[in-house]
């Protein structure tokens, strides 16, 4: 009986892409939210916190961290879905607090800007 493997042609660009799209996430959301934290305070807590601790959780270095120093081994499937999930967390506080929508308006994009 053969043993097959994956091919690496489809499995290192996927690898590399997973890669860059966390580090392009993790940049994106660390520096807007530490953008808002900054520009508009610290409270409510929707000022760019959400979308720090999203940036932080994608992270590929949160993941070496967290692998390293407390044996924990994230993959990067796991690490997507936690920073979503806290994105829309943070997009149901907006709601709840009736400074915003759950989702993003997109028919207001053209006139005001998505963010």
């Amino acid at each position: 009986m053969e043993q097959t493997t994956e091919p690496s042609l489809i499995r290192k660009p996927a690898q590399v892409f997973g890669w860059l799209a966390a580090w392009a996430w993790t940049i994106a959301a660390v520096i807007g939210g530490l953008g808002l934290v900054i520009t508009q305070g610290p409270l409510p807590l929707t000022n760019g916190w959400f979308a720090l601790f999203s940036g932080i959780s994608a992270c590929p270095l949160t993941a070496w961290l967290l692998k390293r120093k407390a044996g924990i081994t994230l993959s990067g499937w796991v690490r997507f879905v936690i920073a979503f999930l806290i994105i829309m967390l943070g997009r149901l506080v907006l709601k709840i607090e009736g400074r915003g929508t759950f989702l993003i308006d997109l028919s207001r994009c053209w006139k005001e800007g998505c963010f």
